[in-house]
C-alpha cells in the first residue's frame, strides 16, 4: 500500500467519523484527479466510505469501476447492501461472486436476519454448510444462535448447538456465550448453567451473559455469588448487577453495588446512570437522585439524552415536578422518550393539563409519538373527563395504527368508560384482538362508575372464566359496584375472595368501598364493626363516608364517633363540622349547631363554595353557586329555573335542613 493510498484512506476515515458525505465526495474527486490508477485497497474504502455515509448509489458506482476487485472488494459491497436494507441487490451481488469466503455467507445470512427474513437466513447456512465446512466459523454459529433466540425455537437452539458440538465449535468462548444467551432466553436454565460450567476458559463477557440470565430468572443470590466469584470485573458486569437487582425488587442492594463500582474507580456510562437513576425513582429517594445527578453534571453525560430522560423520570416519580422540568428544559436534544417521561411524569403526578400540553408541544416539535406516549396522554385526557380532547387522540391513534397496540386501546376504553360514554368503551373493548388484565379492569370500573352493578358483576366472572388475575384496581371496580346496587351480601362475598383467593392484601379503596356498602344500606353498626376489625384506621374519605349516611339515617351516636375520627384526622377540613352541624339541626339541638359554628369560625374554617365545570371548545368553563362571572350568566339562571320548576313538577322536595 503506497503512502498516496494510506493519506487519503485517513481521511475518508475522518469523513465517516463526522458523517461528512460533502467532504467524502470532494475526497472522492481528489482522487480521480491526482491518482494515477488507484489500489484497489483504495477503492475497497471509498465504496467502504459511502456505505458507512448512507448513500448505496455512491457505493455501488465506485464498485463498478474498480478494476481490479478482491474478496474484500465484494465483501464490502454486500456489506453495503446487507445494512440499507437492499435485499435483492444483496442476493444479485452474492450470485455473481466468483469466490465466496465465510465473511460473504455470513454477511448474507445477518442481513436476511435483521430484516426478519428469518426462513431465508436458515435457506443460506444450508446452501454454505452443503458448499463446505471449511467456510464455517464462529460468527457463523453466533448469529444463528441469535436467529434461534429471536425466534423463540430451543428445538431449532439444540440442533444448532448439536451441529457446533460435532463440529468442534464448542471450546469457543465467543460461541459458548451465545449458548448460554440462547438457552436463558429460552428459559432452560439448566442448559445454560451446564454451558458455561464446561466452557474451557471464560471471558468477562462469558460471565456478564451468565449474571445477566440468572437475573433475568430472578435468581439473584446465584448471580451475587458468580458477581463475587469472577476474577475480573469491567464496568459492564456492575452494571449488569445493578439493573437486575433494580428490576429484581432490590433497589437498595442496586445503590449499594453502585456505590461500591464508584469507589473502584471504574467509568461510569449512560445505561450505569440509567439504572441507577431508575432504582432512586422506584426508591422515591430524592436525595440519592439529587446526588447523582451532581455526578452526572461532573462528567460528560449532562447532555446525554439517555441519562437526561432517566433523569426526568426519576424526579417525576419522586414527585419533584419542578425539577424534572429543569432538567427537561435544559436539555439539548430531546427523543421521543424524554417527551414521554415529561408526559407520563405529569399525568402521574395529578398534573393532566399539563400532560396534554406537553405532548402537543412534542408535536409541533416534530417528534411521532410512540405507543406509550398516545396511551399515557389519553389516559391524562381520561382524568380530566375531557373527551372533546380524548376523541381527537383516538383519531390520530387511528390514523397512526397505534390503536392496535394495547397501551392504546386500554387507555380508550378507560377514557370513554370515565367520560360516561360506556357503550363505547365496550365497542372499543370488544373490537382488540387481545385483552389482559388492564383492559377487563378498564371496563369493569367503567360499568361501576356508571352505576351498572348487574354489567359489572358479569364483566369481573367472565374476567374469571378467562383465567385472568384481578387486581387491586378491579376490586374497587366490583365493591363499588355492590356498593351502588346495595348488594351486600355480594359485595362481603367478593371482599372475602379477594383476601382469601387472590391474596390481595385491601388498600383504603376497598375498606372505603365496604364501608359505604354497609352504610348506604343503613346496616350502620356493621359499619361500624367493620372498621374496628380493620388492620388500619380509615382514611377522611371513609370516615366522610359514614357521616354522611349517619346524618341522613339520623344516627346521632355512629355519626358523632365518625365525625370525632374526622376531626381528628382532617381539623381544618370543613367537611365534618358542616355534615356533624347538619345532623344536629335535623334533630333540632341548634345549640350544638350554635356551638360548632362558633368553633369553625375561631379556628378560622370555612366552607368553599362547591363548583363543577365542564370543557367546551378548549375552553374550560367554572360555576359555583351564586356566581354571576359568566357573560351568559342570565340565560344559565334562567335555564336552571325552568330545570327547578320541572323538579317540583316531578314531585321534588327540598330538603331544607342541609341549608339551616
Amino acid at each position: 500500500m503506497s503512502s498516496v493510498s494510506n493519506y487519503y484512506c485517513s481521511l475518508l476515515k475522518v469523513c465517516c467519523e463526522t458523517h461528512n458525505q460533502v467532504q467524502a465526495k470532494t475526497l472522492h474527486c481528489l482522487i480521480l484527479k491526482s491518482v494515477i490508477n488507484p489500489e484497489t485497497f483504495l477503492w475497497n474504502n471509498l465504496v467502504n466510505t459511502y456505505s458507512k455515509l448512507g448513500n448505496l448509489q455512491y457505493a455501488r458506482y465506485v464498485f463498478d469501476q474498480i478494476p481490479r476487485r478482491n474478496p474484500f472488494s465484494w465483501n464490502t459491497i454486500l456489506l453495503a447492501y446487507s445494512k440499507s436494507g437492499h435485499i435483492s441487490g444483496m442476493q444479485e451481488i452474492f450470485n455473481r461472486m466468483p469466490r465466496r469466503d465465510g465473511v460473504s455467507w455470513n454477511l448474507v445470512i445477518s442481513g436476511y436476519a435483521s430484516h426478519g427474513l428469518f426462513v431465508e437466513s436458515f435457506k443460506v447456512y444450508r446452501q454454505m454448510f452443503q458448499d463446505g465446512i471449511a467456510n464455517l466459523n464462529r460468527i457463523t454459529f453466533s448469529t444463528l444462535l441469535i436467529l434461534s433466540s429471536n425466534q423463540g425455537s430451543a428445538d431449532l437452539g439444540r440442533q444448532i448447538h448439536g451441529q457446533i458440538t460435532k463440529l468442534g465449535f464448542e471450546s469457543y468462548v465467543f460461541v459458548g456465550t451465545s449458548l448460554v444467551n440462547m438457552y436463558f432466553k429460552a428459559e432452560l436454565i439448566f442448559d445454560a448453567q451446564r454451558v458455561f460450567e464446561e466452557l474451557p476458559e471464560r471471558n468477562v463477557v462469558a460471565y456478564n451473559t451468565m449474571i445477566m440470565g440468572l437475573l433475568r430468572c430472578g435468581m439473584v443470590e446465584e448471580s451475587t455469588h458468580l458477581f463475587c466469584s469472577m476474577p475480573e470485573k469491567d464496568s459492564v458486569s456492575w452494571t449488569t448487577m445493578i439493573t437486575g437487582l433494580a428490576q429484581n425488587g432490590l433497589e437498595m442492594e442496586a445503590m449499594q453495588v453502585f456505590r461500591n463500582m464508584r469507589s473502584q474507580g471504574l467509568i461510569i456510562d449512560q445505561f450505569t446512570f440509567g439504572s441507577i437513576l431508575a432504582a432512586s425513582g422506584a426508591l422515591l429517594a430524592l436525595k440519592e437522585g439529587k446526588q447523582i445527578h451532581a455526578y452526572i453534571i461532573r462528567t460528560d453525560f449532562l447532555d446525554n439524552v439517555f441519562v437526561g430522560s432517566a433523569l426526568v423520570d426519576m424526579y417525576s416519580k419522586c414527585r419533584s415536578m419542578k425539577y424534572a422540568e429543569t432538567v427537561f428544559k435544559r436539555m439539548t436534544f430531546k427523543n421521543v422518550v424524554s417527551w414521554t417521561a415529561m408526559v407520563v411524569g405529569y399525568g402521574q403526578n395529578g398534573y393532566s393539563e399539563e400532560a396534554v400540553q406537553v405532548f402537543c408541544e412534542m408535536q409541533r416539535s416534530g417528534i411521532v409519538p410512540d405507543d406509550f406516549t398516545l396511551g399515557s396522554v389519553i389516559s391524562s385526557c381520561a382524568n380530566l373527563a375531557s373527551l372533546e380532547e380524548g376523541a381527537q387522540f383516538h383519531c390520530q391513534a387511528l390514523v397512526s395504527g397505534l390503536i392496535s397496540f394495547l397501551t392504546v386501546s386500554n387507555a380508550l376504553v378507560t377514557l370513554y368508560g370515565k367520560c360516561g360514554s360506556i357503550e363505547e368503551s365496550h365497542r372499543l373493548f370488544n373490537e382488540m384482538n387481545f385483552r389482559d388484565e388492564v383492559s377487563w379492569t378498564a371496563l369493569v370500573s367503567g360499568y361501576a362508575q356508571f352505576g351498572k352493578a348487574n354489567e359489572t358483576i358479569d364483566l369481573f366472572e367472565k374476567m374469571l372464566a378467562h383465567g385472568l388475575k384481578p387486581d387491586e384496581v378491579t376490586f374497587v371496580g366490583v365493591l363499588s359496584a355492590c356498593s351502588r346496587a346495595g348488594i351486600v351480601e355480594q359485595g362481603c362475598h367478593y371482599f372475602d375472595s379477594m383476601v382469601k383467593e387472590h391474596g390481595i392484601v385491601p388498600i383504603q379503596g376497598h375498606y372505603t368501598c365496604m364501608i359505604d356498602l354497609f352504610s348506604r344500606s343503613g346496616r350502620l353498626e356493621e359499619a361500624k364493626d367493620f372498621i374496628l376489625n380493620m388492620s388500619c384506621s380509615p382514611d377522611a374519605v371513609g370516615w366522610a363516608t359514614l357521616l354522611s349516611s349517619c346524618r341522613i339515617r339520623g344516627d346521632m351516636e355512629i355519626g358523632k364517633w365518625a365525625a370525632e375520627a374526622l376531626v381528628e384526622l382532617e381539623p381544618h377540613n370543613p367537611a365534618s363540622y358542616v355534615l356533624l352541624s347538619s345532623m344536629y339541626a335535623a334533630k333540632g339541638k341548634w345549640d350544638e349547631v350554635a356551638h360548632l359554628r362558633r368553633g369553625m369560625r375561631n379556628m378560622g374554617i370555612r366552607k368553599e363554595p362547591g363548583c363543577s365545570w365542564i370543557k367546551y371548545k378548549n375552553r374550560v368553563h367554572i360555576f359555583s353557586a351564586d356566581d354571576l362571572s359568566s357573560p351568559y350568566s342570565e340565560e344559565i339562571y334562567a335555564e336552571l329555573d325552568n330545570l327547578y320548576c320541572k323538579m317540583l313538577e316531578e314531585g321534588y322536595v327540598p330538603d331544607i335542613v342541609l341549608f339551616t
